[in-house]
């Protein structure tokens, strides 16, 4: 856990990582509430608040009596939205940063070609 984010928005994001890895396939039932306070030691109602927000974004389900799973298309709408958070913070202020240094757009590509050789 990362002490400088609410605990519920990491307990969502790990949700959602294992959504996007394919850990949890669309109609798969995810960890209750209470496996996730007690896997993280947190309390239940944070687990809950994480969950709901899930839930509030259309990714999981409520199934009365059963659970929680995740609902069709839920990977897809989580991919797109992370590229669309992902162009925000990172590629719009690298665009401008790359403007005010004189880089062209090709030469941004091509640095970004020679980072990923290299990592």
């Amino acid at each position: 856990m990362d002490d400088s984010r609410p605990i519920f928005i990491q307990i969502a994001e790990q949700v959602e990582n294992d959504i996007i890895d394919g850990v949890l396939p669309e109609d798969t039932q995810i960890p209750s509430t209470n496996e996730l306070a007690m896997f993280h030691r947190i309390n239940p109602a944070t687990a809950l608040k994480g969950v709901n927000r899930l839930v509030d974004d259309g990714v999981v389900e409520k199934r009365r009596g059963i659970g929680m799973f995740v609902t069709a298309g839920a990977r897809e709408r989580l991919v797109a939205r992370r590229k669309s958070d992902f162009a925000a913070e990172y590629i719009r202020p690298l665009v401008i940063e790359a403007e005010k240094l004189g880089i062209s757009i090709e030469e941004l590509a091509e640095l970004l070609r020679a980072e990923r050789i290299s990592s």
